[in-house]
């Protein structure tokens, strides 16, 4: 009990942390999420199920869900092929590789605001693409997702992928930096092709890789919140609107706290689907080793 008690005094501000600032908030916000909590949290006023079931019977807080599952699917997807794509062009190791990775990692250094911003212009059709192709002699292109309510989704990931797909390409050049030498040379030496190589050596050598990104993009996307903000405001109509917009408008404009904890307890079931089957991959893979 007594051995090493240097480490474990240095360890109890953390435990401190975990227990109070990070499972504690979340327990208390599951609890008040269960109250008719308004301006205030109410401890007493206990409604059961009642927020959850005005929650999902609520058209915008679906509409939300269906937003996150397009943006997400297809975030993931895209972030994932795009970044590895990248980074498989710049381990051949091109001149200027440098100046191509700095290019490709700058969006990621703007914050959402930004981005958002920035693709609300490129977008916008009196100014943006349309309007360049236009005048170019495509007079009958159209490109206005942002004011079409069925693809205004689609607008807001362009502007997700753009920022995001350089950030997972650093990630996999790490990956694809640490593959041995020698297997190229093996592979090389039996005629195998390199996109083949790829698809049967290293993608399943780099599953932690592949892992690691997939959390990450995945957190990411759950909070998504700024650049529908900033692109659309959750318009047309109600058209993007996010889970995390939704939270933050019944907590703080409507302030309806109990409604703002329900949505977040179930964005928090979201994260734990998420993360589960990560640790299991993780954790779970070792442990059978």
């Amino acid at each position: 009990m007594f051995k090493n008690m240097t480490a474990k005094i240095a360890s109890i501000p953390m435990v401190f942390t975990a227990l109070v600032v990070f499972i504690g908030c979340t327990v208390w916000t599951i609890y008040h999420s269960f109250t008719r909590s308004r301006l205030l949290p109410a401890p007493d006023k206990w409604v059961g199920l009642d927020q959850y079931e005005r929650l999902w019977s609520t058209r915008r807080w679906l509409v939300s869900i269906e937003n996150l599952a397009i943006y997400g699917i297809c975030s993931m997807i895209l972030s994932l092929v795009i970044g590895f794509t990248l980074a498989a062009l710049l381990d051949r190791k091109i001149r200027g590789e440098a100046v191509f990775r700095t290019i490709f990692l700058y969006p990621f250094a703007l914050s959402f605001i930004v981005t958002g911003l920035v693709w609300q212009w490129i977008l916008n059709p009196q100014f943006g693409i349309q309007s360049v192709v236009q005048k170019l002699g495509w007079s009958g292109f159209a490109f206005d997702p942002l004011n079409n309510p069925d693809i205004v989704i689609y607008g807001i990931l362009i502007a997700g992928i753009w920022q995001g797909s350089g950030f997972i390409m650093v990630i996999m050049l790490a990956g694809l930096r640490g593959i041995d030498e020698d297997i190229w040379k093996a592979t090389r030496v039996d005629g195998i092709a390199t996109w083949k190589t790829y698809l049967v050596v290293i993608i399943p050598m780099m599953r932690p890789i592949f892992v690691t990104a997939l959390v990450l993009i995945a957190s990411g996307i759950i909070k998504v919140y700024d650049l529908v903000v900033a692109q659309t405001s959750g318009g047309p109509g109600i058209a993007s609107e996010v889970p995390a917009k939704y939270v933050i408008e019944k907590m703080f404009q409507s302030q309806n706290l109990g409604q703002g904890f329900a949505a977040s307890t179930m964005m928090l079931v979201s994260v734990l689907v998420v993360l589960i089957p990560w640790a299991y991959l993780e954790f779970g893979g070792k442990r059978r080793d």
